[in-house]
């Protein structure tokens, strides 16, 4: 058994380039599971991924040849049943051992051994190492088939008969082990030690590797590629920054992983040149130019020093020709059009205003359960009154119905309607333009925010009311229809929107109650049904919780706090921090155990009112219980109604005494029921006090 390098590569034609690194790192990782898996690899071997328009690759280290023997000890059957009283084989157990490829010969090495209570036979016997030819084999077919592929094409082989199915059309597979090539085959091809480089700038047309360690060399070499997806990316990024020196002034390339992953898995050996368009082109809003350029042409916008639009871009060429002049003007050229439709659009759009495009939102579907946009924006302006008034008064509450009325207006603009992605930003552009102000511009601009995990929240207050109405009316009233996230599948962002409210009534602390939004969003559908808002909130919890969660705050924290459903949120921190110093406290554990106990027997009695009459209290222990109630719960009281919960669960951890003594020292459940209802008060009336900022008892381990 030899010990090498191993090489796989599909040369295929150009991948889907928003794939491709998926692609890659899926076929190696793959391949390396699988020859683990079959103990030709080893946790010691160390795996390099390539991923280029045109291959799929990996590079393992420490490949067997063939995997090690297996010593094996398989049961057979009870001795009872495969012996008979004179200790010979039974038919049985000769048939059993035929069918492992054993006869009679090898009944006397059979061992015995206790299975449970019975006497069973094992044949120990050795098992074959697999060849790297079967095993690379395996792995091959299993790393193809659980490739992420978006969508499959299929196509002929040469034959013209047979059909393969696969992303590309593969056109080469090499397969070395060391310097040996491994017969194997896949998508009709046979592995040799051939490839193929750059279409036009590889210095030969077959690229023959001599060994599996000399690939990655061999193919900068003689085929002009840079196999490697880290590589060619890195390389990317140095010649962008270059560039950028190059031009001066402070400027640099925009700061886009998408855009430059894309860009990576569409060149084989990256070129970055320096493009430039007319200056006037400037005019048009930067939101529209730069994305033009990134979505329709893949280049990067170039940004001054302060983060303005230049009228320079950088294009990533899959060539490098001695004279790069006919690039950039082509480049240049195909850019320019774009450019003149982005002005074309933005001038038209102008030429009317947002508010009179607000009656043609009653001509577009929102949806066929939930009627158009026109009515739409009636619901959202209705909650965004209620909202405004609620933060900030008539005048907040007067500008969110405006704000409201107008932000979905640029849907029917021409550029928003090229872009979509632009929508609301558009929306701000032109708001000013009529004459708006800054306050509403802005507001119309964010009302979509938080777009996407880790998004800035409206800059505004208006901002935050029109967002909050705006996402409190797309939960009710899908949630009203019915149409609820389900597993993955969350075709409306739901989840989305509801961390976007979330993190708004948190972060900005606003003086709202959750339950009172719903109850306000929800009235505005008649669809909505008696149970629809537990469903909305529960959801909003859920969401809230899992935000908590990655926060780094513990599940026994959370749980403690969300479980009295806070209706103030921006209170949910303050709460948190106040559990978490509670918990600290060597009181904690036995007052958490005790508030559990006391929950639970409180669940059982027939009623409990927090009404304690100091008459019938007989033993010392719930007279002391009782009396310390008395003087600490009012203090801890007002320090939670003046917001200072932490310290309001530190002044209460000085009841640990007193009722550690009365479980020890008093029967709750007394016969005389005068008796056991004041102690089940006193319970309640401890159970209230102690419980008004988190459910202490979901600290209890």
């Amino acid at each position: 058994m030899s010990v090498s390098n191993l090489l796989v590569e599909l040369f295929v034609e150009e991948l889907p380039p928003k794939a491709l690194k998926k692609l890659g790192e899926s076929f190696a990782g793959v391949l390396l599971e699988q020859l683990k898996a079959q103990g030709l690899a080893t946790g010691e071997s160390r795996l390099t991924a390539f991923a280029s328009p045109r291959r799929l690759a990996a590079h393992v280290t420490a490949v067997a040849s063939q995997a090690p023997h297996k010593a094996v000890s398989q049961k057979l059957m009870p001795a009872s049943v495969g012996l008979d009283a004179s200790g010979n084989a039974t038919p049985a157990l000769l048939k059993k051992l035929q069918a492992l490829g054993a006869d009679a010969s090898a009944v006397p090495r059979l061992k015995r051994a206790l299975d449970g209570k019975a006497e069973a036979l094992f044949y120990d016997s050795t098992v074959q190492g697999v060849t790297l030819a079967e095993g690379l084999q395996k792995a091959l077919s299993e790393a193809i088939a659980r490739l992420p592929i978006p969508k499959v094409m299929t196509y002929q082989l040469a034959d013209g008969w047979t059909d393969v199915k696969f992303v590309r059309p593969a056109h080469a597979l090499v397969a070395l082990h060391g310097a040996d090539v491994v017969p194997v085959q896949a998508l009709g091809l046979q592995a040799g030690r051939t490839t193929h480089g750059h279409r036009f700038e590889a210095a030969v047309e077959d690229v023959v590797l001599k060994d599996a360690d000399g690939y990655a060399a061999t193919l900068a070499r003689d085929g002009a590629v840079i196999a490697s997806f880290a590589e060619r990316r890195s390389e990317i990024v140095r010649q962008l920054q270059e560039a950028a020196a190059r031009v001066g002034g402070g400027t640099k390339p925009i700061d886009d992983e998408a855009l430059l992953d894309e860009v990576t898995a569409l060149v084989e050996r990256p070129n970055v040149l320096v493009c430039e368009f007319e200056k006037e082109f400037l005019e048009v809003p930067q939101e529209c130019l730069i994305l033009t350029m990134k979505a329709n042409q893949k280049y990067f916008p170039l940004l001054d020093a302060n983060g303005r639009l230049t009228n320079r871009f950088l294009v990533v060429s899959n060539i490098r020709p001695q004279d790069a002049s006919a690039v950039t003007g082509g480049n240049e050229r195909v850019v320019r059009p774009r450019l003149a439709d982005a002005k074309f659009f933005f001038d038209q759009d102008r030429k009317k205003s947002l508010d009179s495009r607000v009656p043609g939102l009653a001509k577009v579907v929102y949806h066929n359960k939930l009627g158009t946009q026109g009515e739409r924006i009636d619901r959202v302006r209705a909650i965004a009154g209620v909202v405004g008034a609620a933060v900030g008064g008539d005048r907040l509450a007067r500008q969110a119905d405006l704000a409201a009325r107008l932000a979905k207006a640029d849907l029917l603009t021409d550029m928003v309607g090229e872009f979509p992605e632009l929508q609301g930003v558009m929306g701000g552009y032109y708001a000013r333009h009529d004459g708006l102000g800054d306050e509403v511009a802005i507001a119309i601009e964010d009302h979509y925010r938080p777009r996407f995990a880790g998004d800035g929240l409206p800059r505004n207050d208006l901002g935050v009311v029109v967002a909050l109405a705006d996402k409190l009316e797309t939960l009710a009233g899908l949630f009203a229809i019915g149409q609820l996230p389900t597993g993955d599948k969350d075709p409306f962002a739901l989840r989305r929107h509801a961390l976007g409210i979330v993190r708004m009534l948190m972060e900005r602390d606003l003086p709202l109650a959750l339950d009172d939004l719903l109850t306000q969003a929800l009235a505005t559908f008649p669809q909505a049904q008696p149970e629809t808002h537990r469903q909305l909130a529960d959801f909003i919890y859920e969401r809230l919780s899992g935000l908590l969660r990655e926060q780094g705050y513990s599940a026994h924290e959370v749980d403690a706090v969300l479980a009295l459903r806070p209706q103030r949120l921006g209170d949910v921190s303050r709460r948190l921090a106040a559990v978490r110093a509670f918990a600290a406290l060597p009181e904690a554990p036995a007052l958490a155990a005790a508030n559990k106990r006391i929950g639970n027997i409180l669940k059982k009695a027939d009623k409990a009112d927090p009404h304690v009459s100091e008459q019938l209290l007989k033993e010392d222990a719930e007279k002391a219980l009782y009396a310390a109630t008395q003087r600490i719960a009012p203090q801890a009281r007002t320090q939670f109604e003046s917001g200072d919960y932490t310290a309001s669960l530190q002044t209460l951890a000085a009841l640990r005494g007193p009722v550690d003594a009365f479980f020890d020292d008093v029967m709750v459940n007394a016969e005389e029921p005068d008796l056991r209802l004041n102690r089940l008060g006193l319970l309640a009336t401890l159970h209230e006090a102690m419980n008004r900022i988190a459910d202490l008892s979901r600290l209890a381990q």
